[in-house]
């Protein structure tokens, strides 16, 4: 008898202990974009180029021969700089020249812009000017439910629903 119980053991059947956790995470998210405007002014802008023409600056006895004028910085009004005149005269009479001149006036300093009901009543600039107006609840909604379903219905423009559920199961 002594001989089989080793083998008595050994096919009886053996227990086994775990502790098994479960975490469930559910989360849920819904958002309504609010408004806003992106204004860039466009800058002021001053050239000229050109062959067999002389260039001057100022008048009288404050003439500065070989100037070239452009954007006073030192001189600004509500934001754009004055204009400093170039004098120009071909260098060598009867024979070809070419000029190039150019000037663009940038947008004047704008006031505060104070948006009203979602849409701000924007002035019309040189450079680029985006809005976007506020997003409108609508029939936006979530229903989260511990199963781990999630029901987004979309609500008006400008709106987003995100919903997660994260099961981790850990066997020690």
């Amino acid at each position: 008898m002594k001989k089989l119980i080793p083998f008595i053991i050994f096919l009886s059947p053996s227990s086994a202990f775990a502790d098994i956790t479960a975490k469930y995470v559910t989360s849920a998210q819904i958002s309504i974009d609010s408004p806003y405007v992106i204004t860039n002014a466009a800058p002021s802008s001053y050239s000229i180029s050109g062959n067999n023409i002389t260039t001057s600056t100022g008048t009288g006895d404050s003439v500065v021969t070989n100037g070239i004028g452009g954007l006073n910085l030192g001189s600004l009004s509500n934001g754009v700089p004055a204009l400093v005149n170039t004098n120009k005269s071909v260098t060598t009479a009867g024979s070809a020249f070419s000029l190039s001149e150019s000037y663009q006036a940038g947008d004047v300093t704008q006031s505060a812009i104070t948006p009203s009901s979602g849409i701000a009543t924007l002035p019309v600039l040189g450079g680029q000017t985006t809005v976007i107006s506020g997003g409108t609840a609508g029939s936006l909604a979530l229903t989260s439910l511990s199963s781990g379903i999630h029901t987004c219905t979309a609500g008006g423009s400008g709106t987003s629903c995100v919903a997660s559920t994260t099961v981790q199961i850990e066997i020690d």
